[in-house]
């Protein structure tokens, strides 16, 4: 059986008119009839181009303000006719049916009309029922019917008939098929996503249009992709693919850098999405250098971001150091040329754009779905557990290092002082364990540990950790609290002239 068709009618009824000129031409060029309606009809009858009302088909006009133009058995029935079947060819010709072979139409912009706060009104407005119904039943029927759904289809579709002479494979029309099925069934995703913003309904509806085949996975042998829109996060200014882990590790920068977005010039180096080094200084040079102390070791082949402008002599200090990815809001043109002298090094730009509100990861055979953590302690949440009291500078280190540990693999201990990260001990199976691999860490590195801060993602069940933080010279400490033992830790705090505060708030990060 052959399997290609020539067209020789097409049904066109879109939202967006971009780049639909040259098709409209090329149609009519080779033979091909168009039938179109409303804003559509205008369009191709002012290019000079005869077109059909379907109106003439129908003997219907577009009622109740445009909501129905081309329900009607006559439009459906020409889309919908299997031409190999005989009762389907008698009853077209029973009813006087066009053959409708091309389906281009496109849907309202229903999220871009949430997006920008219209009223319900005109949300509910933009829910397209016309347009959603001619794809799917266009899709459906491609052993017979190709059906084109989204003006970026528009390109390859013109190159189909251009090169083939309106000859359209079977191939080429169960493709556009499979995209005509991703858009529809994202739209109504959407659209249900609208309705039970609440979560009234328990029922998870994702849909990402926007995907990107990786090299591989998190280890070469696992096929990778990421599904989101990355340009409207960064712009890519150098450097190869980002790849798996890579991925994950600017996702851990860009959430963590949140923390300090309106601080001052702070500087972060993270491996395996956690930080191995981030300060705050007066001067983005000194925030880097800083944190580069923090562990030089584990720098080698990180991740850096800033959330100042990166500039000439920063620059030039991170150029010493192998690094996988660069971020910052802006680099200056010095700096650009610095950080471009290495072949593979990625630099991202960061923009100004939305992180979700929800996290999603797999269990088990299902998915596990949550609100983020987005309280940040701040002072108004502190409460003084202990009869010392923090002074100005601890205070301020113990906020710092409050969304360090946020931020890091539970169960996780961050020691800081003077706002640098001293060490932290990360997801270790006990919290004793997380702080003794900090103690050591930070003491490898040469940091003087008296007078730094310690803090916890959640609370301590015994007194063991403020006692060993004590040992070490630690004279304050951050924490949720909430133990049933607290009293424990308190009175060892009061008994050593250490400060403690409750925060209230649990930060696990598993």
């Amino acid at each position: 059986m052959n399997t290609n068709k020539k067209i020789s009618s097409a049904l066109i009824s879109v939202f967006h008119k971009d780049g639909l000129e040259p098709i409209v031409k090329k149609l009519a060029e080779i033979g091909v009839t168009i039938y179109s309606t409303g804003g559509t009809e205008k369009f191709i009858a002012d290019l000079g181009i005869k077109v059909i009302p379907v109106e003439e088909v129908t003997d219907y006009p577009s009622i109740l303000g445009g909501r129905v133009k081309t329900l009607h058995p006559k439009v459906f029935g020409g889309i919908l006719n299997r031409q190999n079947n005989e009762s389907d060819v008698a009853e077209m010709k029973d009813f006087n049916i066009p053959q409708l072979d091309v389906v281009i139409v496109d849907l309202y912009p229903f999220e871009k009309t949430v997006a920008s706060g219209a009223s319900e009104q005109d949300i509910i407005e933009k829910i397209d029922i016309g347009g959603i119904s001619l794809i799917r039943a266009a899709a459906k029927n491609f052993l017979d019917t190709m059906c084109v759904s989204s003006m970026e289809d528009y390109s390859e579709f013109l190159n189909i008939i251009s090169e083939n002479g309106g000859v359209i494979s079977l191939e080429n029309r169960k493709h556009f098929a499979a995209k005509a099925f991703n858009i529809s069934s994202h739209y109504d995703s959407a659209i249900f996503n609208y309705f039970n913003k609440n979560n009234n309904i328990s029922s998870l509806k994702i849909s990402e249009t926007n995907g990107k085949t990786l090299r591989y996975g998190e280890n070469p042998h696992q096929k990778g992709f990421f599904f989101g829109d990355f340009d409207v996060m960064f712009d890519t200014l150098h450097g190869k693919e980002l790849s798996y882990n890579n991925l994950l590790d600017v996702d851990a920068a860009i959430n963590l850098m949140a923390e300090f977005t309106k601080d001052s010039p702070t500087f972060a180096i993270l491996k395996h999405n956690n930080a191995c080094g981030i300060a705050q200084r007066e001067t983005v040079y000194q925030a880097y250098i800083d944190a580069l102390a923090g562990d030089p070791v584990s720098a080698f082949g990180g991740i850096l971001i800033s959330n100042v402008e990166i500039d000439e002599a920063v620059s030039e200090e991170i150029h010493k150091l192998f690094c996988e990815v660069v971020i910052a809001p802006s680099y200056s043109e010095k700096a650009l040329e610095i950080l471009k002298g290495k072949k593979h090094r990625r630099i991202l730009l960061q923009k100004k754009a939305l992180l979700p509100k929800t996290t999603v990861r797999t269990c088990l055979n299902g998915v596990l779905v949550q609100d983020k953590d987005t309280k940040t302690d701040n002072l108004e949440s502190l409460t003084n557990a202990t009869n010392n009291k923090p002074n100005p500078n601890e205070l301020d280190d113990l906020l710092f290092a409050s969304k360090i540990c946020k931020n890091t693999k539970s169960n996780t201990i961050v020691l800081v002082k003077n706002k640098q990260l001293c060490a932290s001990g990360t997801g270790q199976t006990s919290r004793v364990d997380a702080l003794n691999q900090a103690i050591v860490k930070a003491n490898a590195f040469k940091f003087d540990l008296k007078g730094a801060v310690m803090a916890s993602d959640a609370f301590f069940p015994f007194p063991d950790c403020v006692e060993i933080a004590d040992n070490a010279g630690i004279t304050a400490v951050i924490q949720p609290g909430g133990s049933i033992k607290d009293e424990l830790s308190i009175n060892y705090c009061n008994d050593n002239s250490m400060a403690m505060v409750f925060t209230g708030v649990r930060h696990f990060k598993h």
